[in-house]
């Protein structure tokens, strides 16, 4: 049973003590649609075709297990409490890859039941349907990226997507806009590149989500455009004074091996940047470049600019590092 597999796995003990502590207070309806519905639905949060047979077939597993049910209904409603609330949400944590298919896509279940809260919340500060429908559809990739690492159908970062269900994140063309609060760690490095906020204060993280097209200046001039007018449209109450962003494509290393006038370069351009905390995160371009971090260095293939620059960096003996930078907002 689900449930078993998740009370046997050390990691998950305290994520699961506050689920249950968390019982004796009302909670959200957990209602999955049919399976009659369920199809229509995953289609709308672009779940591709090769995994919907098998989530409706297993909507049947999950509702007759009684402690899965459980679990549902808890995950639900510590995600939609607080909606909107930045940092309040529950964030849905990856189950043991013993808890088998029905593990693997538990999470999916989760966000659809938690859909027409997260829904409701984007009406009424007025969020237009189009970009509501986006932002959540990016659910679809991270079934793409699952199988694309693990061969099988599952849902990649389940803490990641619990951004979008609980309003904390919008897609807003090429980027990904998430409404946050000063890090410490980050708020140090950003403080060394001349960024005036204090840990916890609001500020905008910038994400860049793949399979999304080229990042080129334009289109990332039209996202922030986008946003800027968003943000002050819809979130009129929060006052953000910078742009914020924390990643392995921030790396000054870069500039070595792509031309100025690349994507990725000119992206870099935008910030003031500073390197991270010093410990290197080779994985993260391994995964986001060749998509599976495990993959051994000296197999990297060497196909684009991009590849040949992650791939030789590595081979001979170099590290590659999260940077974090931010401009004025």
């Amino acid at each position: 049973m689900l449930l078993d597999a998740v009370r046997a796995d050390e990691r998950l003990a305290d994520w699961l003590k506050g689920l249950e502590e968390s019982e004796s207070a009302p909670g959200a309806e957990a209602r999955l649609p049919d399976a009659d519905e369920l199809p229509a639905v995953l289609g709308d949060l672009a779940v591709p075709y090769e995994d919907v047979n098998d989530l409706v077939a297993l909507s049947r597993a999950l509702t007759a297990d009684e402690g899965a049910a459980w679990l549902l209904g808890r995950c639900v409603d510590g995600l939609v409490r607080d909606m909107g609330k930045i940092g309040k949400g529950l964030r849905l944590l990856p189950l043991p890859l013993e808890s088998g298919p029905l593990g693997r896509y538990f999470h999916v279940y989760v966000l659809v039941a938690a859909l027409p809260y997260v829904r409701a919340y984007h009406r009424e500060r007025g969020i237009p349907e189009d970009i509501s429908r986006r932002t959540l559809a990016d659910l679809g990739r991270g079934l793409v990226l699952h199988r694309r690492r693990y061969g099988v159908g599952g849902l990649m970062a389940p803490t990641w997507f619990s951004l979008h269900f609980h309003g904390e994140l919008f897609q807003l063309g090429r980027l990904q806009y998430q409404r946050s609060r000063m890090g410490g760690r980050e708020g140090v490095a950003l403080a060394a590149a001349g960024l005036a906020l204090r840990p916890g204060d609001a500020c905008l993280d910038l994400h860049i989500p793949d399979y999304a097209g080229p990042l080129s200046p334009e289109a990332c001039d039209r996202s922030l455009a986008s946003a800027r007018a968003f943000f002050a449209r819809h979130f009129p109450d929060e006052r953000y004074t910078a742009g914020c962003c924390h990643s392995w494509l921030l790396d000054p290393q870069l500039k070595r091996y792509l031309p100025a006038d690349s994507n990725i370069v000119r992206f870099q351009d935008r910030f003031r940047v500073a390197r991270g905390n010093g410990e290197p995160e080779d994985d993260l371009p391994i995964r986001f470049v060749f998509g599976d971090p495990d993959l051994p260095v000296e197999s990297l293939p060497r196909r684009t600019r991009l590849e040949r620059a992650v791939a030789d960096h590595l081979r001979a003996g170099g590290h590659w590092y999260s940077g974090h930078g931010w401009f004025p907002w």
